[in-house]
């Protein structure tokens, strides 16, 4: 057993030994501890993006607390699942550092697993692809991922789609793309299933608007399963808080085309766990890294790569 190992076990003991309101308590004594400055930001970013619960001290509001205090108690056995099915310590590693994060309010630790050589989604190590790549973009915004597919490997590609649900950004995205063969732009959402939805757009950027069932802004929400029939190479999913669904209508194409998967596992707190256990119920070979392009205070953007 190596150092990260036996951190790793250590937490789990610890967490497993308390009670889920004795997990509350710790984790709100810890963010009590941290400089106004870092408490006001935390703040506001729980507040602005309303994934993980609200927080705010001055009003005893620890919404956001009580609910990580709740999924870290509930999913010990599930943490634990996980961590032995990461194929890196890299990837185990950056586990650690999130979940001690969530407990401890550990920013060392998550600064120091902080992806500095790759771009999101395409490590170099990992992922090689061909010139055959049907890849799906979910949440294309404005080709970002697109472009940065294209600087790291060139034109190799057969395909992609790029879904992405705000007219706006459709505009600025095949502008973006436009110098690039077979680039096919779709303004529909991807879910679990087929349905009229509406688009909530969120104040700091359009690349965090979310579905909603009211509205005024309508969109169609469709599966991959429904949607494309070809076989899929590659799928990519960034799309606030439905990268669970969109997997869930992509069933088929993920059983009969293992895809290489490259999913946001962020948006609510089980995602991490719950996303790579369903892909593993679907087709049990598949292998499973964690990279993380977030920031040093609370862990976003974080990746994992089934391959």
């Amino acid at each position: 057993m190596n150092i990260i190992d036996k951190k790793f076990n250590n937490l789990l003991i610890e967490l497993n030994k308390l009670s889920e309101e004795e997990i509350y308590n710790h984790i709100k004594e810890e963010y009590k501890k941290i400089n106004p400055i870092t408490k006001n930001n935390v703040e506001n970013f729980f507040n602005h993006f309303n994934y993980w619960g609200s927080l705010n001290e001055k009003s005893e509001n620890f919404e956001e607390i009580k609910l990580k205090a709740q999924t870290l108690k509930e999913n010990i056995k599930n943490y634990k699942e996980l961590y032995q099915n990461l194929e890196d310590y890299r990837s185990k590693l950056t586990l650690y550092s999130i979940l001690n994060n969530w407990y401890n309010y550990d920013f060392q630790n998550l600064s120091n697993v902080q992806e500095k050589m790759f771009d999101d989604y395409f490590d170099l190590d990992l992922l090689k692809p061909s010139e055959d790549e049907v890849i799906v973009d979910l949440g294309a915004y404005n080709g970002d991922t697109v472009l940065s597919y294209v600087k790291c490997y060139g034109k190799k590609y057969k395909k992609i789609y790029c879904f992405d649900i705000t007219k706006e950004t459709i505009n600025t995205l095949k502008e973006n793309t436009k110098h690039l063969p077979n680039i096919n732009i779709i303004n529909k959402g991807v879910g679990s299933k087929k349905e009229e939805k509406f688009v909530l757009e969120n104040c700091e950027s359009p690349s965090a608007n979310t579905l909603t069932s009211q509205g005024i802004n309508e969109v169609i929400v469709t599966t991959l399963d429904e949607e494309i029939k070809e076989k899929i190479t590659i799928i990519k999913t960034d799309i606030e808080g439905e990268d669970f669904n969109a997997l869930k209508g992509a069933y088929n194409h993920i059983k009969n085309d293992h895809p290489k998967l490259l999913i946001s596992v962020y948006h609510h707190n089980d995602d991490i766990w719950q996303i790579p256990k369903y892909i593993k119920s679907i087709h049990k070979d598949y292998k499973f890294y964690l990279r993380y392009h977030g920031g040093s205070i609370y862990p976003t953007e974080i990746t994992l790569i089934a391959i």
